[in-house]
């Protein structure tokens, strides 16, 4: 795991911050930073040492005739078969790392390479006697690139960061920001600013020439395989070979993400997804340590039981981080410093806590990120469900409405939280089928959105502008999988396109990478994934249960209190913070009358009726919406108006 950031430019001020840059993403890669010089282009490398660490595996990698030069940031699980393929063909390594098994496969297959490796990755390769540039991103989104282009220079990144310390254009990109307000991340391809794009999961770019770049265009290599409901329906195996076949894949997959230099271990929330990678990584490791983390001033929100409970199962060495709220506040300037675009998911304060904790033990953590995505883990699944097949109780709750919007709503409460979430199901029950994903996945509707804004930034979506076109044109490209006639594997579909990709494996690259801690998704093996997209929905999700097949699979092996309870998700106490701690910081800086009116991004009026709610017996979801300006105007001041 590591950082990678490289620039094309004739400028030779420009490629001399490569430097800069690189040193930026060191907290990446705290092992070992170098940059190297070409002609008219610059790679730097930051790296975290976790498959050979000697000096000899440092990046930028060159081939033994010096023709090319590879930056990676990643692993690459099944580099030892590999290896033995290219022995065959009489390559003669120096080093055991993976990086020189990936660059000589790339030397003998080009982009083909691509469809044979199983791992996570970002990386480039410099093709010296043709002058090209290579570019890849991996299938499934885990690891993060970027990549700036002006129709002069043209800059890539493990993050944003590392693109800032070149001279770039900053001007923020209106839809990105107006997305931002409704789901508290950029849930596109597109980033904060107008001329910064994030490469697609299964992507890559390739520069003919990087003496004339005239265009960036991006090629697709991987698609998630996804068949309509009655294609699926008849070429699915029964239901017992289909858990016998997840079985053998995710052992299958936990045991190659266990193959490291360094200390491993596991996240355990005490979720079925990440008691599932425990328990299979303690079959291959005799000694493994597993984390979770638990809140001393917050029981509401604690679920180290579950954890514990597992722990003792497996018998795993476990260790629990309680944290007060002053340890959690503590922290808090140091994520809201790592931020280098927007991002407001709260979730990602506890990972990082976790993450911090975690690498004073191991330098490599498994999750069990992505079955939530693909097997119906979240509420919203349940309830998209019961709205598509409603019964009794379904039609009471939607006609329940006029209470609901009455009643007080807080996710700090089981009582409020209830009330949460049955107006959010009323609201939703009568829409189709893509709004009703488009409501749930949002915390601000467009007219609230758009509220927030300073008057000339404001639009309206339903008319007919260039801005109006391109939100319409991104949400629709979002939404493109959810049919009217399909069922909830359109929906899980799209989560893996929009909320995994932009939420989820952002929150964990970022707030580990932060910590120097590399994470690894065995869920999200591209050969799990294609299995479970060729599943029924029946295998998924029914009235009574999610992720089914996975419980079913693994229901003798873990404590029966872990199976199909709530869902509490990954929560943290902003509410008791922005009363208490922060209260000053809302009231007289980063959402004080005076930051927002110089600014001149956001409303103010709009901000002042969000902060009475805030403080009011009846937050809602306030808090969201209050973390999701502290973080903007945080990243604001620090990147775009630097005092």
């Amino acid at each position: 795991m590591c950082g990678i950031v490289g620039i094309v430019s004739k400028n030779k001020e420009q490629l001399s911050r490569i430097a800069a840059a690189t040193q930026e993403l060191s907290k990446r890669g705290p092992n070992n930073q170098h940059v190297t010089d070409f002609n008219n282009l610059s790679f730097g490398h930051a790296r975290l040492s976790i498959i050979d660490v000697s000096e000899e595996s440092h990046q930028p990698f060159t081939d033994n005739l010096n023709r090319y030069s590879l930056i990676f940031n990643g692993e690459i699980y099944n580099y030892k078969e590999l290896k033995e393929e290219l022995i065959q063909d009489g390559v003669v390594f120096k080093t055991n790392s993976d990086t020189e098994v990936l660059l000589y496969l790339y030397i003998k297959y080009k982009e083909g390479c691509l469809e044979k490796l199983n791992g996570f990755f970002a990386f480039s390769v410099f093709d010296k006697q043709e002058n090209s540039l290579f570019i890849v991103r991996d299938r499934m989104g885990i690891k993060p690139l970027l990549y700036y282009f002006d129709g002069t220079d043209f800059i890539f990144a493990s993050e944003l960061k590392a693109i800032f310390k070149f001279k770039i254009d900053k001007t923020i990109d209106q839809v990105s920001l107006f997305n931002y307000l409704q789901f508290n991340y950029i849930p596109t391809n597109n980033s904060i600013l107008t001329k910064v794009n994030k490469l697609a999961p299964g992507h890559f770019i390739k520069i003919n020439n990087i003496n004339n770049i005239d265009d960036i265009i991006e090629h697709q290599y991987y698609e998630i395989p996804y068949n309509d409901k009655e294609t699926i329906q008849k070429t699915a195996l029964n239901y017992e070979k289909s858990k016998e076949m997840l079985v053998g894949l995710l052992d299958d997959s936990v045991q190659k993400r266990l193959v490291a230099d360094v200390p491993v271990g596991t996240f355990l929330s005490g979720g079925v997804d990440s008691s599932i990678i425990s328990l299979l990584a303690k079959r291959h490791k005799n000694d493994l340590a597993t984390f979770s983390i638990g809140y001393k001033d917050e029981p509401f929100f604690d679920e180290t039981n579950y954890a514990n409970a597992v722990a003792k199962k497996i018998g795993s060495n476990h260790h629990i981080i309680s944290l007060s709220n002053d340890e959690l506040y503590e922290n808090l300037n140091d994520i809201l410093n790592y931020i280098d675009e927007p991002f407001a998911d709260s979730s990602a304060i506890a990972v990082y806590l976790l993450s911090k904790y975690t690498k004073k033990h191991v330098s490599v953590a498994l999750s069990g990120d992505g079955a939530d995505e693909m097997f119906s883990g979240y509420n919203k699944h349940m309830a998209d469900f019961k709205s598509r097949h409603p019964g009794i109780k379904e039609s009471l709750v939607k006609a329940g409405y006029p209470i609901w919007n009455k009643l007080p709503k807080s996710r700090n409460s089981k009582l409020f939280n209830i009330n949460r979430q049955l107006y959010k199901f009323s609201l939703g029950a009568n829409l189709t089928n893509k709004e009703r994903y488009w409501k749930w996945a949002s915390n601000l509707n467009e007219e609230k959105a758009n509220y927030f804004l300073n008057e000339e930034l404001v639009f309206n979506p339903q008319r007919l502008s260039d801005t109006a076109y391109e939100y319409k044109k991104r949400k629709d490209e979002l939404l493109k999988f959810i049919r009217k006639d399909g069922d909830l594997n359109d929906v899980l579909y799209t989560d893996m396109r929009m909320v995994l990709v932009n939420d989820m494996l952002r929150k964990v690259d970022s707030m580990s990478m932060a910590n120097s801690l590399e994470v690894r998704v065995p869920f999200l093996d591209h050969r799990i994934v294609n299995f479970a997209f060729n599943l029924p929905r029946a295998f998924k999700i029914n009235a009574d249960m999610k992720k089914k097949i996975l419980q079913d699979a693994f229901k003798n092996d873990l404590p029966e209190e872990v199976y199909n309870r709530p869902k509490h998700g990954f929560e943290v106490p902003l509410l008791n913070w922005f009363k208490n701690e922060l209260r000053d910081t809302i009231e007289n800086d980063l959402l004080g009358s005076k930051f927002i009116e110089e600014q001149g991004v956001f409303n103010y009026s709009a901000i002042k009726e969000l902060k009475q709610k805030l403080y009011s017996n009846n937050p809602e979801d306030s808090h969201a919406t209050v973390w999701a300006l502290i973080v903007f105007n945080s990243w604001w001041k620090k990147y775009i108006s630097p005092s």
